[in-house]
């Protein structure tokens, strides 16, 4: 273990502040209070999870690994062992996959108990069979939790630890604080205070927003990595949780408070509806469900859409380069460069953007690991999370990576700041104030901006406390 990263690794964490000071709308006022308990907090959380309280992570990741298995009970039933494996158990194939199985593969014969021959499909890991009814379940179990009165004491203790030591105003820490456990859902629970917010905290929300995950989303990214990374999960939980206050340092330092917060000072109580009954706990896990297959829909078509427009601008670029190599009469290392970058161009411009960022989270000094990284997180920003994590599980996999790698890299892409998110919480946030929907708009790549910048520190506190450990991937 080569110790001048994890000093690259804490220094990038007061780059970074830096790099987000330069972007401030007032450089003048610094919130020093807001970064120094935010770093603070970051560190000590870090602290806790690689070093004091491990045990405590590998607890909270078996718990919910044993909920991970559980949820695949509902998917087994649907599409069999062939595509969802029972670790417990060999049985034959699902309804679901029977079917799939005579409309794709050869003739097939049902067999109580047989499994799908080598004719027919040998499926593998497949996102939409393994990943996303992960989605559905945990969408379901958190409306239930949530109905239930298990959640909010959690979100309320977060909310005022953060109010408390980050001095910052109760409706930003308690929307921050939900978003642990949900996405733009976070934000209902201070509705009633959004349209007198300040231009700061309005930020501030929308960076916790594109810098957490919500735990409908924590499924999938465990599903995807956990094969190469069994401790995944409790490390998902941990790097949610700890970006919430380096969203708050980011964004205080890009849009500094300059007003008077009307919940300074105190967290603020959702009022009551009175009016509308509650559903009672079944039907909140049902609505739940139901939320959730529109989300894992959602998911779906957006890695549909993106992932194809991606390959249509490289098939474009691919061609442009062939023209240009033909024109060019350039020479064979010019020509060899050439066709390298166009083979991937969008990603490879997004490796060369995010590479200084990247190293800042000390992640690696050879260069192919530093590069194989920062094409990891910058692909992120079109692709979502989902196929650099599965193209992260692979490069680990083959020995590409380092363990040090495959911690950082897991714990930068922690987020959902994509710009498939941008829609999904400016609009959100829009709906609940029309009112200053304008306002909100011009504040969401400034929010996505400072997400990434967060994640990236995340990433960083990861790399600090990274000694080597080898037992820290679970492994």
């Amino acid at each position: 273990m080569n110790p001048i990263l994890n000093v690259i690794s804490l220094l990038g964490i007061f780059v970074l502040c830096a790099i987000a000071w330069l972007g401030s709308e007032n450089r003048r006022n610094i919130p020093w209070r807001t970064i120094a308990w935010g770093i603070g907090i970051q560190l000590i959380l870090g602290l806790v999870v690689f070093v004091v309280g491990s045990q405590v992570v590998a607890g909270i990741n078996n718990l919910l690994n044993a909920v991970l298995e559980a949820s695949e009970a509902g998917a087994r039933f649907l599409f069999g062992s062939s595509f969802v494996p029972d670790p417990n158990a060999t049985v034959g194939p699902g309804p679901a996959t029977r079917w799939i199985a005579r409309t794709l593969g050869d003739p097939y014969v049902v067999i109580p108990g047989d499994r799908l021959g080598p004719n027919n499909l040998n499926p593998g890991f497949i996102l939409a069979f393994r990943s996303l009814p992960q989605v559905i379940f945990f969408s379901a179990i958190v409306a239930l939790l949530y109905r239930l009165n298990i959640i909010q004491p959690i979100v309320k203790v977060f909310a005022i630890v953060f109010q408390k030591t980050l001095g910052i105003s109760g409706a930003e820490s308690l929307s921050g604080a939900a978003n642990i456990f949900v996405g733009i859902e976070s934000a209902i629970a201070v509705k009633p205070f959004l349209l007198k917010m300040t231009r700061s905290e309005l930020c501030a929300i929308l960076t916790s927003c594109f810098g957490s995950i919500a735990s409908s989303v924590l499924g999938l990214y465990a599903g995807i990595l956990k094969p190469t990374f069994p401790a995944i999960t409790g490390h998902l939980v941990s790097a949610s949780i700890m970006t919430i206050p380096a969203c708050f340092v980011i964004s205080k330092l890009l849009i500094p408070e300059d007003d008077n917060p009307e919940t300074l000072g105190h967290i603020p109580e959702e009022p009551e509806d009175t009016e509308t009954k509650k559903p009672n706990p079944m039907d909140s896990l049902i609505l739940g469900a139901l939320d959730g297959v529109k989300m894992a829909v959602g998911i779906a078509a957006v890695i549909i859409a993106i992932l194809g427009l991606v390959a249509l601008i490289n098939m474009l670029f691919g061609g442009l380069s062939s023209w240009v190599i033909s024109t060019s009469g350039g020479t064979a290392t010019e020509d060899s460069l050439l066709i390298q970058f166009f083979s991937d161009p969008l990603n490879n411009l997004l490796g060369m953007i995010f590479l200084p960022l990247t190293f800042l989270t000390g992640v690696s000094l050879e260069w192919q690991e530093l590069w194989t990284a920062s094409v990891l997180i910058g692909q992120r920003l079109f692709q979502t999370s989902i196929p650099p994590y599965q193209a992260l599980a692979q490069l680990r996999a083959t020995g590409v990576l380092s363990t040090r790698a495959m911690l950082i890299v897991s714990y930068a892409l922690c987020g959902f700041a994509h710009l498939a998110s941008y829609g999904i919480f400016v609009g959100g946030l829009s709906s609940l104030i029309p009112e200053r929907r304008s306002e909100v708009s011009s504040l969401g790549f400034v929010a996505l901006w400072g997400a990434t910048l967060a994640t990236l520190m995340t990433g960083c506190v990861a790399g600090f406390f990274d000694f080597g450990q080898a037992t820290v991937l679970g492994q």
